[in-house]
């Protein structure tokens, strides 16, 4: 595993961290302090499409590095899967879904972006060690 995998995933896991963080947190500050309302209005959207250009070749390209060293298809799907409906969540989820099913659904996927880098690590390192013990 080399040192751009466990970055990638370390960075994806962040900024899925800062997804949950951001839909929840933006709520509560608003409750906490509603003029800050105003600012967030423009800016929020904005928000979205700037962390998925981040999160989708980020989280990709770890995925795929990860994906070539343990060939879990499960951590490569649900990682995918996670991406797909941040994306289609991104772009549509507040027509479709509201304010409230888009921050659940962003949220869900979210976590499983975050799990699918977790487990993506966890099995890169493991075959890493499983790799120095051969030697």
């Amino acid at each position: 595993m080399g040192p751009n995998q466990t970055l990638g995933d370390k960075l994806a896991i962040a900024l899925s961290s800062l997804c949950v963080i951001h839909c929840l947190g933006t709520p509560l500050l608003l409750i906490i302090l509603p003029s800050f309302g105003a600012l967030f209005a423009d800016s929020h959207e904005l928000f979205h499409q700037i962390i998925l250009f981040f999160v989708l070749p980020v989280g990709l390209a770890a995925l795929a590095a990860g994906y070539r060293h343990h060939h879990k298809n499960s951590v490569l799907g649900s990682g995918l899967t996670g991406l797909a409906i941040l994306f289609v969540t991104a772009l549509y989820g507040h027509d479709y879904l509201g304010e409230i099913g888009e921050t659940g659904a962003t949220i869900v996927a979210s976590l499983i972006i975050a799990y699918a880098h977790l487990r993506n690590y966890q099995l890169s390192q493991k075959m890493q060690t499983t790799s120095r013990e051969i030697v």
